[in-house]
């Protein structure tokens, strides 16, 4: 059974730098009728619950660690038995929200197998020091977090962030991917690599 993507909306705040701000996120689900990894574990426990729907979870790789993508994490570990990877570079953000760290690691150019499907993790530093974007070449989709957007890179104006860095890992990792490649992004709505490349350029 091909894998496919399922996706869901929740609701709550991000906190960071004393601030804090509603925000609705993109959870994200690759598997099939058996078997599945969830993209993000946002605010609320229940909804990626019924979007699991009793699937085994084999992981939930967070694509960053800023409070509105892992807030659930573990407890959503807990429910499903599954491992939390995250990039190690993102641990300090990560012990802002969470006392205990994640259960294991994320490596760039390392591959995640699920339901025939082979997931490539792209490391992406810019809008968060850890931030990944995850490859699913056989469904033609870039899993993006806050890295790229419909409209552009993530924003960069707060601690642990940098534009210039953001920029280069969006050129030298995303725009490298065909430019049909769906950017599924933890905010808003899809885009694509080739409209993002006209926006930002590729120089």
């Amino acid at each position: 059974m091909a894998a496919r993507i399922d996706h869901a909306i929740t609701s709550g705040t991000f906190s960071l730098d004393g601030e804090t701000f509603d925000v609705d996120n993109n959870v994200w689900v690759i598997g099939n009728n058996y078997d599945c990894v969830v993209i993000d574990a946002p605010h609320d426990l229940a909804a990626i619950v019924r979007l699991i729907d009793g699937r085994r979870v084999k992981a939930i790789i967070c694509t960053h660690a800023h409070d509105d993508h892992v807030r659930v994490a573990p407890a959503l570990g807990r429910v499903t038995e599954a491992p939390v990877l995250l990039h190690p570079a993102d641990l300090p953000l990560w012990n802002l929200t969470h006392d205990a760290p994640p259960d294991g690691e994320l490596f760039d150019g390392e591959t995640i197998a699920i339901a025939g499907e082979t997931l490539r993790v792209l490391h992406t530093p810019g809008h968060a020091p850890g931030a990944v974007c995850v490859y699913a070449p056989g469904l033609g989709a870039v899993f993006t977090g806050d890295t790229l957007f419909n409209g552009g890179p993530g924003a960069t104006g707060r601690s642990f962030s940098d534009h210039d860095t953001l920029v280069s890992s969006i050129r030298a990792k995303l725009f490298k991917l065909p430019d049909d490649t769906v950017v599924k992004t933890g905010h808003g709505d899809d885009t694509t690599i080739g409209a993002e490349k006209e926006r930002l350029g590729t120089e």
